[in-house]
């Protein structure tokens, strides 16, 4: 029995040997659990604490989003408060690519809503299909963004919304479409004024976190991040009544004598403001930006010209204040001409032996260059100067330019005579009115500026006040039945002002048909409030002097100036002056 016991014992060890072993299985399945465990612990700890910031931000991106929140751009009013330029708000519908259905039936129906053909829409939606975000249509009023939405709503159209901006709008539209400028499609300047103060009128944008619903739509504010900066308003030293007026008589002018163009600048004497600056051609700001060619240049700051006889009150300013001339002194123009080289300067007809304020009144060419002549070159080179020519005004307007005034080094003598009557020199309308209201300011110099002043600038003197006013009276007789230019005299009013016919220069030199036509000159004469310069581009109906041509406008645009003004009348007008007037003078 024994043996039989240890017999089976042996067996059953052998039968065991025999059975294969799990031990290896279960801590190959244990350890597996472990790793598993432990790789859920890791990406738990991973998401929950070392990418928790990353994945909140990737969970917000899908319900909140960043907006900009456009700052309102500053206002430009005139001197008295008038608005010339301001901003409103308006929506423009925008677009997700790629939430954006390709369904035909409502590309057609947003097409619609938009007025664009449901070919440019689809093409545009394929062109940025890699952005998030493209316009469809910018700068709609809200009633008619409002009606895009709903249509957008109706057809369940995915992915677009409206973004609020602001347009820019002219009240004043063409009037004073050169001074103001305009903004683009963002609000940004591109010319005039809206250029050259773009930052301060601009302001800062600011900015908000919103919550979008799945048709990325805002539908609540979250948090204020920035709060808008709206732009500093400028006030211009325009009167928008008188740069109506201006506007009105220089568009009529051109338009009567079909001239090229034209331009006009008024100038308060006693602060160096410009009450007016217009141009011919002008177009609306409003309006479309096409086919504008040179209409948008501000011809009065950026077109130079020769002033022609319009030069000849500073020559003989110059001259009486060197003391080479006296008021009463004579000067023989006969016979009518001279020669200087193998150039000669030369009359219309010969004036004989006449005085300075005849030089002015008959506008002798030849008178003028014998004073010129009669002075040193750096002397009437320093006067010319000292008046502005040469040099920018420095107003801050884009594109002003300096004109030319050369080296009195370089000068020969047929070149200082013809300084003397307006040749040989180029300058701007804001220049010519500026010098002119030295001669109105009793002889001082003021910066001109196109923003509004509380106080006058210091200013430097060129001319004494008594040779200021000595020229002064000598213009008076420009505007006379005897002078050049009766149609520019004001009723009620002393007018001292000169007039100026220049032939054009060409490829082929100075030509014989084509002219500008000038007027300058200031009001009342005894003791100017302002001072008034017109220049007419190459009228074509015959008529081409200065006092014919330039003339009545400056008398229409100062009279209702100095109404406006409330300057009281110091003259009354001459019945012989008033027949000259209607048409007797040349």
């Amino acid at each position: 029995m024994a043996a039989r016991r240890d017999k089976r014992a042996r067996q059953v060890k052998r039968e065991e040997k025999a059975l294969p072993s799990y031990n290896g299985r279960r801590y190959t399945v244990l350890s597996l659990f472990v790793v598993a465990v432990a790789a859920l612990v890791w990406r738990a700890v991973d998401q929950q604490i070392l990418e928790k910031d990353f994945l909140q931000s990737e969970g917000a991106d899908r319900y909140l989003a960043q907006v900009e929140m456009p700052a309102h751009r500053g206002l430009i009013t005139d001197r008295r408060g008038d608005v010339l330029a301001l901003s409103t708000p308006v929506d423009s519908v925008a677009a997700n690519p790629r939430v954006m259905s390709t369904d035909t039936k409502q590309l057609v129906a947003l097409a619609k809503a938009l007025e664009v053909q449901p070919a440019a829409l689809r093409d545009r939606l394929a062109r940025y299909s890699h952005r998030r975000f493209v316009y469809l249509k910018r700068r709609l009023p809200p009633a008619e963004a409002a009606h895009v939405m709903d249509v957008v709503k109706a057809h369940d159209i995915r992915g677009v919304h409206t973004e609020r901006e602001y347009k820019r709008y002219y009240p004043a539209g063409e009037v004073f479409a050169h001074v103001v400028g305009f903004t683009d499609v963002d609000d940004k300047g591109q010319e005039g004024f809206e250029l050259a103060y773009d930052a301060a009128l601009r302001g800062e944008n600011g900015a908000k976190r919103v919550l979008r619903d799945g048709r990325r739509q805002a539908v609540d504010n979250v948090e204020n991040i920035r709060s808008p900066r709206a732009g500093k308003h400028l006030a211009l030293s325009i009167d928008q009544r008188l740069q109506f007026i201006a506007y009105r008589e220089l568009k009529a002018a051109v338009k009567r004598h079909r001239a090229l163009s034209g331009s006009l600048v008024l100038l308060d004497v006693k602060t160096g403001e410009v009450l007016a600056m217009v141009n011919q051609p002008s177009f609306n700001p409003n309006g479309s930006r096409a086919n504008r060619a040179g209409r948008l240049r501000n011809r009065a700051l950026t077109d130079v010209f020769e002033p022609g006889s319009t030069m000849k009150p500073f020559t003989i300013a110059a001259a009486l204040d060197d003391g080479s001339i006296r008021p009463d002194s004579l000067i023989d123009t006969g016979p009518g001409y001279f020669h200087l080289g193998a150039a000669r300067v030369k009359d219309s007809k010969n004036l004989g032996v006449i005085d300075v304020a005849t030089v002015l009144s008959r506008s002798s060419n030849v008178g003028a260059s014998r004073i010129a002549l009669g002075l040193e070159k750096h002397e009437l080179w320093k006067v010319m100067d000292r008046l502005g020519f040469g040099q920018r005004a420095d107003t801050g307007f884009p594109g002003e330019v300096g004109g030319q005034l050369s080296d009195y080094r370089r000068w020969a003598q047929i070149d200082q005579a013809t300084l003397s009557f307006g040749y040989g020199i180029a300058v701007t309308t804001l220049q010519l009115a500026q010098a002119y209201a030295v001669l109105a300011n009793d002889g001082v110099r003021l910066p001109v500026t196109l923003l509004k002043r509380d106080l006058p600038p210091r200013g430097e003197r060129v001319f004494s006040a008594e040779t200021a006013a000595a020229v002064r009276r000598m213009l008076e007789s420009v505007v006379g039945v005897d002078g050049t230019a009766p149609e520019a005299a004001v009723t009620g009013y002393r007018v001292a002002g000169k007039t100026g016919t220049v032939k054009k220069f060409g490829p082929e030199g100075y030509s014989e048909d084509r002219y500008l036509s000038l007027f300058a000159g200031m009001a009342p004469s005894r003791d100017p409030r302002v001072a008034l310069v017109v220049m007419i581009d190459e009228p074509r109906t015959g008529r081409f002097y200065g006092g014919k041509v330039a003339g009545p406008v400056f008398s229409s645009v100062m009279a209702e100036t100095l109404r406006l003004l409330n300057v009281s009348p110091d003259s009354v007008i001459d019945p012989a002056l008033r027949m000259a007037q209607a048409g007797g003078a040349r």
